[in-house]
Parts: C-alpha cells; sequence; structure tokens
C-alpha cells in the first residue's frame, strides 16, 4: 500500500518522515522512556538547528520537520514534536489506535500537523504541542492518502464496501472543518497533488483537477494520455509510470498543463521503473528510476522539464532525497566503501561531474547512513542548515550539517 505525501508551505513530504514507546511514552535519547507533557509555545520553537543523535523506539514512524521543529507521527495514530536544538521530545499527542505505517502532512503555514490513523484523522497544533482536533472516517472506511496544502487537509478515502466509491474530503487545517466531499474516479493509492487552488487525482489513466475551494471538477486529461503515477513540485505536474506495475513496460514520462491538463513536451526517459520524484521550483525533475524485475539499485535521473532534455545521472540504491538550495540531497551509494554511509549534495544543473562551486560536497561518515540501516532522509523547511537522518534497522534520529 502507498501513501502521499505532500504538502504546501515549507514542507516537501517526504516523502515522506522522535516518537512513542508503549502508552505513547517518548524516549529522552538515553534509552530510557519519559512521560512528556504538551510543551510551551516556546518549546517548540526555541533553539536553532543544531547536530545531535537520539534513540526512538519501533513505535515512531518516518518523521518530517518545518524550519522550526521535528513532528513525528506513532503507531498508536498519534502525533509527537523534538526540538530542534536537542532533538528531545518537546510535546505528545497521544492516541489509542495502531497503525502499522504512520504517515503525517504538515501545513507549516497554519502551523497544523495531521497524522493518518486510517480511520481517524488526528491534528497537533505545531505551536502549542496540543491536539488540535481529530476526524473520525465512516464505519468501515479508512483513509488511503491524505495531503495538505494552502490551509487544507485532503483525504482520499475508500468507503466500506469495495464495489463502493473513493471519496475525496477536504476540511480546514485550523479547525477540522469539512468543507466539501466528493465520489471521485480515482486511484485510492496513487498520488495525488495540490497547489495553485486545485486538487488533482488520477484513476491510473487519466488526471482530473479539482476546486480547492469547492470540490468541483474543472479539467481531465485528454483520452490516451496515460497517468498512472503523479509527481508534483514547484508548480509543475508530471505523469510517470506506476511503481507498482507488475509489468516490465511504463508509458514515457509526460508534463501536464497544470490549468488544461493537456500534453506538454517533454524529455525522453529512460524507460525504466520510476520509482520515486521530486521537483524544484525551477522546473528540474529529479526521478528515481530502477529494474522492475530487480528494484533497488538504479539511478537519479535530472530532468529539464522547460526545455525537455535530461541533463545528468547519479547512480545510486536509494529513492530517500530532497532539494535544498538548487541542490539535490541523497545517500551515497552502499556497494561503495569509500563512500558508504554519507551524504552528498549535487548541483541540480550541473550534475555529480561539476567542478568550483557547483562541486558535488559530501558529508563525513555516519552510522545511521550505511544501507544496512536503511535510512530515511528527513529535509526541514527554511534555511535549517542540517537534514536528519532516521536510521530503521537500530533506531536513531540524527541531526547533521548540511555538507
Amino acid at each position: 500500500m502507498r501513501r502521499i505525501r505532500w504538502v504546501g508551505a515549507a514542507v516537501v513530504g517526504l516523502v515522506l518522515a522522535g516518537c512513542a514507546g508503549a502508552g505513547n511514552t517518548p524516549s529522552d535519547g538515553s534509552g530510557r522512556t519519559t512521560v512528556s507533557a504538551a510543551g510551551a509555545s516556546s518549546a517548540a520553537h526555541s533553539g536553532t538547528w543544531r547536530a545531535w543523535t537520539t534513540a526512538n523506539s519501533a513505535q515512531e514512524g518516518l518523521c518530517q520537520a518545518t524550519a522550526h521543529q521535528v513532528v513525528c507521527g506513532t503507531r498508536s495514530g498519534g502525533l509527537l514534536g523534538r526540538s530542534r536544538d536537542t532533538g528531545k521530545v518537546t510535546w505528545t499527542v497521544p492516541a489509542t489506535g495502531s497503525v502499522k505505517k504512520p504517515v503525517l502532512v504538515v501545513d507549516a503555514a497554519d502551523e497544523r500537523a495531521v497524522a493518518d490513523g486510517g480511520e481517524i484523522l488526528r491534528a497537533a497544533n505545531l505551536r502549542t504541542g496540543k491536539a488540535a482536533w481529530t476526524h473520525r472516517l465512516g464505519d468501515g472506511s479508512t483513509s488511503a492518502a491524505i495531503g495538505a496544502a494552502d490551509g487544507t487537509v485532503y483525504a482520499l478515502e475508500t468507503l466500506a464496501k469495495p464495489s463502493e466509491d473513493v471519496v475525496l474530503r477536504a476540511f480546514r487545517a485550523s479547525d477540522g472543518k469539512q468543507l466539501w466531499h466528493r465520489t471521485v474516479d480515482a486511484d485510492p493509492y496513487g498520488d495525488m497533488a495540490a497547489f495553485g487552488g486545485r486538487v488533482y487525482i488520477t484513476d491510473g489513466t487519466r488526471v482530473t483537477a479539482h476546486d480547492a475551494r469547492t470540490g468541483g471538477a474543472l479539467a481531465t486529461s485528454p483520452r490516451g494520455t496515460q497517468c498512472p503515477n503523479l509527481v508534483s513540485g514547484g508548480g509543475y505536474l508530471v505523469c510517470t509510470g506506476s511503481p507498482y506495475s507488475a509489468m516490465d513496460y511504463f508509458p514515457p514520462l509526460q508534463r501536464l498543463d497544470p490549468v488544461s491538463l493537456k500534453p506538454l513536451p517533454t524529455a525522453e526517459d529512460s524507460g525504466m521503473m520510476p520509482a520515486h520524484g521530486l521537483i524544484s521550483a525551477d522546473g528540474v525533475l529529479m526521478l528515481f528510476e530502477t529494474s522492475a524485475e530487480d528494484p533497488g539499485t538504479g539511478d537519479w535521473n535530472a530532468y529539464d522539464l522547460v526545455h525537455h532534455r535530461k541533463l545528468w545521472s547519479y547512480p545510486t540504491a536509494t529513492y530517500q532525497a530532497g532539494i535544498v538550495g538548487g541542490r539535490f540531497v541523497t545517500f551515497t551509494p552502499e556497494n561503495n566503501k569509500a563512500t558508504n554511509g554519507r551524504v552528498i549534495t549535487i548541483d541540480l544543473r550541473k550534475g555529480p561531474r561539476a567542478t568550483g562551486t557547483a562541486a558535488p560536497r559530501m558529508s563525513p561518515t555516519y552510522p545511521q547512513a550505511r544501507g544496512s540501516e536503511f535510512p530515511g532522509l528527513v529535509v526541514p523547511g527554511g534555511d535549517a542548515g542540517h537534514i536528519l537522518i532516521q536510521a530503521a534497522a537500530h533506531r536513531s534520529l540524527r541531526s547533521v550539517p548540511l555538507p
């Protein structure tokens, strides 16, 4: 099952990223567990981004980060915040559910983080660290995907009976008031996008744009345009093949006009399986492409969406990545002993062979960044100067300077 992570303002989901133990008691970073009360405004925003390492538990899902703090979902469906200065837990919003893969989205502009608990959506106030609102879906219904943009939270809901339709719901981020809902033709586990006052969904073939204010359908892509999966960023909208296809053939990369949804000239892709994508504000698509028969090792390929040409490639084995200040951020290949366990940043347009000020920059070796740790990468919003590495094998979260 795939869930989306797309957000507005300062956070890009990553992508979708401390944590709570049994009874929602978070780790204090020493391996002990302590009960943490909701933090005050000063606790949530105190300090600056610094280097630190803290332990976490199996109850934690991948975290995200705003310019001010780290925000994480838990396997009970709750949320917690960590200090950007120390990594310690500053507040918790507990829950009593059970979620296999915690997912959350963050709307930094409205200071809300929303956790997807399957049948329950739960929001936290990032300024105070207290519960903001809760929404329970209909009996037997579950949220297949959530997202946030421009002060609105979206949920793509699968109903109790498999034969019934999918419903797209919109909630006001500040207080959870439902703004509208629409029955839609959509792949409930496909990606969605929201920007420019529109919400985009795909049924696996055609894309539909809905008005973010009313939910009404505004445009549909022409027949013959294949769109199993959506990638968005910087006001750009791109169709790719599905990373979950059982076939070894994928429709070509296709950029769409966000208003009309008509196809635009697009660079020719590699023809391999597109596993993950990011788009910069100036129209560079970073697409991780791998083998459908033996997924894993592949290439991050850079495509210029404006001039529709391929720029460069970087071979590696992870789709964990981000974009910061005109540079692409990812982990180095794990099969290279000389560089395994490092973070690398690459100039978006000049690539890994650039020299001078545009040359690649590499971090020291970090145990958490080794491939055997199955590391996750979290990029805070704003000019943080740090990134977060979340190790899954030996559970820990580490803040490190951006190379």
